[in-house]
């Protein structure tokens, strides 16, 4: 039952006994061979990383199927139970009929669900490329059997041992025979028949089950502790009594001085013939943690996703003349978080998931500068142009398929150093994936239906085992609540749950009629034919998605409620001109439902520095409001704007000139002026220290209304949205592997394949000199002459031996057309096209053989 590999891709297989021999594949290169286009497009499919570049042949694809990296990826993206599946193939003799294979993981006692399910394990293990032959002679690739085969340094996750002759290589022929012995055995004349019996008694279940009948209790209990692993323990000089009783009949094998092991075969039969103590031939269930109709889910989804566009306006809003600083390594500072956090009244966590979601719809970014900070985009502007649907379209697409994972912030890189908002290290190539199966997982529950996250989470780690558990343990904070899995994925997909919230994706955990539309999922009964999602573009998705959810949204208005306490009460969603203006003439005071906006001397000031006049405030206040114009508000705009201006600011390093020489002797006598440097140029100009803007700032702090003049002498206009980034483009997922190879790419591959395949197996006539295998044809400049013209004469194909302009050297079946020039013209059967080589250039030719 020795499982040792055999060297080579091509050598993994010896000639088959018995009938049929001659049929069955004797390499994985001759298995794939025997598979028709489809089955090759499947595997190319699948393992994408074998196309790059696309194999010159099928012995080539065959032996970069078998390469340790190629292998690794295939692994980690098996199901849970095709990976048990191919750790029973690694555990059992090579090759393996199938009826040893479905013992291994049903048991003595057997399995339905097993039995139902194994065939399409073993298919999809083909399919793969991972398992190969017929199911007499199942063969595990070498590579994959190394990775999942027990050893001391990687123990199997069946937690079975070495074999009986396996623990036995390394043991005197006396001490076999003296074991065998002990086991009530025959001796026999030699090592490899006393391993032989040896692993005979204990694969005999009725033989074995006598000889543990005669095993003390503690022995048992011995076993007890091993058998469903990990098989070895460590014991002293002098093992006790039970212990040795195990080990003198080789129930217990040592590895060492100090440590036993428990052989397989022993093992199997203590486990009743099962690989696994639980194999999960099934995928569990999501279950449903609570039901809601789809109208409330889709009202609750659409709320969040209008909080959503109103939390980025604010944030970008309030960086609008340019943001925090950026980090020398790159990011936020945790300061700046907390500052960003407090403004938004949320929580850092998820003010670094608003963060990360503005920087990857490219809407905010550091400027470049020597002192760089952050900044809005000029792509901001343009998405705020838009109606607020498209403007959540434009947002949860790219975090669809973002990288950049903001649930990291807070924690530690493999060097110890912080992970901070906007840095580097916060890409995981697992997220995009994540998300959308997160997402496809919610949307197999009946419309407005929630999962529980803890039964997603167990079908991710179903789903891909391997990738979840290669992510090891968590360092990243995870906020209140119940802890998080270790695995990768089951972070990820917590956060995911928790981010479709925010955005509107999902309402009140069920997966809302937008969020279908956007991932080409089908949508509600009642939706039309034309609105059926599977196979659009993702900007046809985008923008279906963004039709269903216009209707849910609040209307915008054009009018505010003006009040008498000098407040403004917007009923709803401002439409984008007023609450722009809105936005320079009033200060936001609370939100909700309603908005309250308040008019204050310093507001009022601020629209007018923007290049309004009093009388455009008047005309706006009355335009847009339902109201009258309360007396406060009016007497606060005129009483701004008489004094809005009295006084210039302009650079000398700066200076101050008013008509009214007696304002300009107020401010000198004024205690608060000493910090300006002010000193009296002329009666009605004073020359400052001070740059202009910080002499504006000091004027305004002392309770005059200064506006700023250029070089000119004219009133200096300037902008609430001064300050934008050069442009800028939303970073770039990080790529989880190659990516998917689309079905153009895949025909084009397989005919190449192909063609380079029946290249290199061409049955070619003996040559007059022996050719050593693998090697180019070698043949006179007038033999190579000679043979082409002959075979464009008859129509006849030649294998040729071909040295490019590179060096590069290949091998051709060519079907000559034309020769002259120094230049063959013929049709490239390994190219599959016409092609024209240099005479030069050909190193030999031989004619195929006639069959």
């Amino acid at each position: 039952m020795g499982i040792g590999g055999i060297g080579g891709l091509d050598r993994e297989a010896h000639v088959a006994e018995g009938t049929g021999a001659a049929a069955a594949p004797r390499t994985l290169a001759e298995a794939l061979r025997a598979r028709g286009d489809e089955g090759l497009a499947a595997l190319l499919r699948a393992r994408p990383d074998l196309l790059n570049p696309v194999p010159n042949d099928l012995t080539q694809l065959a032996t970069r199927a078998g390469t340790r990296g190629s292998v690794v990826r295939a692994l980690e993206r098996l199901d849970r139970f095709a990976l048990q599946t191919a750790e029973a193939l690694a555990v059992a003799p090579d090759p393996a009929p199938y009826p040893v294979l479905l013992a291994l993981l049903t048991g003595d006692e057997g399995d339905p669900a097993i039995e139902a399910a194994l065939p399409g394990a073993v298919a999809l293990l083909r399919e793969q490329a991972l398992v190969w032959g017929e199911d007499d002679r199942l063969r595990l690739v070498r590579t994959a059997r190394e990775l999942l085969s027990p050893s001391p340094q990687h123990p199997s996750p069946t937690g079975l041992g070495p074999t009986v002759a396996e623990a036995t290589s390394g043991m005197s022929p006396g001490r076999v025979q003296e074991i065998i012995g002990a086991a009530g055995l025959p001796a026999t004349h030699d090592p490899v028949s006393a391993v032989a019996a040896l692993t005979g008694l204990f694969t005999d279940r009725a033989r074995m089950g006598a000889l543990l009948d005669g095993a003390p209790p503690e022995a048992l209990a011995v076993l007890d502790r091993l058998v469903w692993g990990p098989p070895y323990g460590e014991v002293t000089a002098n093992p006790a009594p039970p212990v040795r009783w195990l080990r003198d009949r080789g129930l217990l094998l040592p590895v060492s001085a100090r440590t036993m092991v428990l052989p397989r075969e022993v093992a199997l039969h203590l486990r009743g013939g099962r690989a696994h103590r639980a194999p999960e031939p099934v995928a569990p269930e999501v279950a449903v943690l609570r039901e809601h109709r789809p109208q409330v889910v889709d009202g609750a989804a659409a709320g969040q996703a209008y909080t959503a566009l109103a939390t980025v306006e604010e944030l970008l809003k309030s960086w609008d003349k340019g943001g925090p600083q950026v980090l020398r390594a790159g990011g936020l500072s945790v300061r700046d978080l907390r500052r960003t956090a407090a403004a938004l009244d949320v929580t850092e966590q998820v003010a670094a998931f608003w963060l990360e979601l503005c920087h990857g719809a490219g809407l905010l970014a550091s400027d470049g500068e020597a002192d760089e900070r952050y900044a809005p985009t000029p792509a901001y502007d343009d998405w705020l142009d838009l109606p607020p649907a498209e403007r959540w379209a434009r947002l949860v697409t790219p975090w669809l398929a973002s990288t950049r994972t903001s649930g990291l912030v807070g924690g530690q890189d493999a060097k110890g150093r912080a992970l901070s908002a906007l840095g580097p290290d916060l890409d995981r190539a697992a997220a995009p994936e994540v998300r959308h199966r997160v997402l496809g997982l919610l949307a197999t529950l009946p419309p407005g239906a929630a999962a529980d996250p803890e039964t997603v989470f167990a079908r991710l780690r179903w789903e891909r085992p391997l990738r979840g558990a290669a992510a090891g343990p968590a360092t990243e904070s995870t906020g209140p609540g119940p802890a998080l899995p270790d695995d990768l994925r089951s972070r990820l997909a917590r956060w995911a749950l928790a981010e479709a919230e925010l955005l509107g994706l999902t309402g009140r955990g069920a997966l809302s009629a937008p969020a279908r539309a956007l991932l080409n999922l089908p949508l509600a009964e009642a939706a039309s034919p034309a609105d059926e999602g599977g196979g659009v573009e993702e900007s046809v998705a985008a923008e279906r998605a963004a039709t269903l959810l216009a209707p849910l949204l609040p209307e915008a208005v054009d009018h505010v409620l003006l009040q008498a306490d000098l407040t403004a009460v917007a009923p709803g969603p401002l439409r984008r001109p007023l609450a722009d203006a809105l936005a320079v003439l009033a200060d936001v005071e609370s939100k909700g439902g309603a908005t309250v906006y308040r008019f204050t001397p310093g507001s009022v000031r601020r629209a007018l520095d923007s290049g309004l006049t009093a009388s455009d405030l008047h005309d706006f206040l009355t335009a847009h409001s339902r109201t009258p114009v309360p007396q406060p508000l009016a007497y606060l705009v005129d009483d701004v704007a008489r004094r809005h201006g009295h006084l210039r600011v302009g650079a000398a390093s700066a200076y101050v000139r008013c008509d009214d020489d007696t304002v300009l002797g107020e401010i000198l006598a004024d205690r608060r002026s000493a910090a300006l440097g002010l000193r009296r140029l002329a009666p009605t100009v004073l020359a400052a220290q001070a740059d202009p803007a910080a002499l504006l700032d000091g004027l305004r702090a002392m309770g005059y209304a200064p506006a700023a003049e250029s070089a000119e002498g004219d009133v200096l206009v300037t902008r609430a949205d001064a300050y934008r980034t050069p442009a800028r483009t939303a970073p770039v997922p990080v790529p989880d592997g190659p990516p998917a190879p689309d079905a153009t790419l895949l025909h084009a591959a397989v005919k190449a394949i192909r063609a380079g395949d029946r290249a290199a197996t061409a049955v070619r006539r003996e040559p007059s000199a022996p050719t050593p295998a693998g090697s180019l044809p070698r043949t006179s400049s007038a033999e190579t002459l000679a043979t082409v013209q002959a075979a464009a004469m008859t129509g006849s194909a030649v294998w040729i031996g071909y040295v490019n302009a590179d060096g590069a050297a290949s091998q051709r079946v060519i079907a000559p057309v034309r020769v002259e020039g120094g230049f063959v013209t013929g049709y490239d059967h390994t190219a599959d096209e016409m092609r024209t080589y240099p005479l030069h250039r050909i190193t030999g030719v031989a004619e195929l053989a006639d069959d």
